[in-house]
């Protein structure tokens, strides 16, 4: 009676072996018909010396990466600076099927940390209820293109 327990459990053993082996197969020959993320540039691409430097945007599944944004003028003002540069970047969401409500995450890069509290005033309530991630941090030589601050996001597109 003992060999006929041990044997039965045996073959339980194997048929729950190759169960799964069937299963975890089909599984993965479902899988081989679902297409997986593949970058998309959507922005200008920046060139230097006609040689590609970045994109200005680049989807990936569903998610949309939008490259930094300054304010290249007059006056140098933090508060118009940061108006312009979250205009900028609301406009390229919106342009590639995504919004301030969807952002996930900002950098903020300031030519001068004195301008923390003033960004901030504008900066506060323009991503909706549910605000994103942030990292600020001031840049040692200041932002290029002389903007007083600068800011990249990445957000959700669905």
């Amino acid at each position: 009676m003992e060999n006929k327990t041990t044997r039965r459990a045996s073959f339980k053993k194997l048929g729950m072996g190759l169960a799964a082996m069937f299963g975890i197969g089909a599984a993965a020959r479902a899988m081989d018909g679902v297409s997986k993320p593949k970058k998309e540039v959507v922005g200008d691409i920046v060139m230097d010396q006609d040689i590609p430097l970045f994109s200005g945007g680049v989807k990936h599944g569903n998610t949309l990466y939008i490259a930094g944004k300054g304010a290249h003028v007059e006056p140098f003002e933090i508060k118009a600076h940061t108006e312009i540069v979250l205009q900028e970047l609301e406009k390229e969401l919106k342009k590639h099927g995504s919004s301030m409500e969807k952002v996930l995450k900002v950098n903020v890069y300031l030519a001068d940390l004195a301008d923390y509290k003033g960004m901030n005033e504008v900066f506060r309530g323009r991503f909706g209820p549910n605000p994103p991630v942030r990292t600020t941090v001031a840049t040692y030589g200041g932002v290029p293109g002389n903007s007083l601050v600068e800011m990249d996001c990445i957000a959700a597109l669905d």
